[in-house]
């Protein structure tokens, strides 16, 4: 009787943990490109230092380069300022000066929000247009239905491929930008 207790008690206890296994949440998919892969090419509207960009900015016009492409939902908002002013700030830690490396910030802002505020802010980096999310979509960054793009990072080596990925980016914690720094150095072949 006993045995066949412990059997019945040890079936239960089986199907409760099935049910809640099938229950519990899926873990999230991975968005875009993964390392290794290829960082698909884009062309948008954009400008840097201040003013618009004669000809749109694209992935391909950087190659040979290492390029940081750095999705964030929106122009002046608490957030999006704390990530651009703190690459801003770390300018020459984080990206060498920009010398061999390239910053292109992306939102869904008009490329005139984007220049107005880099103007303003003193953002160094370049800024992409990306008003109907389909680089985001490429990317990861933007999702049906959505009117900004989510906070991802992709660092592209000059072989084009994705050499490091934060997704999201944390611009409120420190150690973001110190992983950051590490990761560009590294795939840009600096000390």
């Amino acid at each position: 009787m006993l045995h066949r207790n412990a059997t019945v008690l040890a079936a239960a206890l089986m199907t409760c943990v099935s049910v809640a296994a099938a229950q519990a949440p899926a873990a999230p998919a991975e968005v875009g490109p993964k390392v290794g892969d290829m960082a698909p090419d884009f062309s948008l509207p954009g400008s840097s230092m201040g003013s618009l960009t004669a000809k749109p900015v694209s992935l391909s016009q950087y190659k040979g380069q290492t390029v940081v492409i750095a999705f964030f939902p929106k122009s002046r908002t608490t957030g999006c300022t704390a990530q651009m002013t703190g690459y801003r700030d770390q300018w020459a830690t984080l990206f060498n000066g920009g010398k061999g490396i390239t910053v292109i910030s992306i939102s869904m802002d008009a490329d005139t929000t984007q220049m107005d505020w880099a103007k303003e802010a003193n953002l160094p980096m370049t800024f992409a247009s990306d008003m109907k999310g389909e680089v985001g979509n490429l990317y990861g960054a933007h999702a049906e239905g959505k009117s900004t793009e989510s906070r991802l990072l992709y660092v592209v080596g000059p072989d084009g491929k994705i050499a490091w990925a934060a997704k999201p980016f944390k611009p409120m914690v420190a150690d973001s930008y110190t992983e950051l720094g590490t990761e560009v150095k590294k795939v840009a072949g600096l000390k």
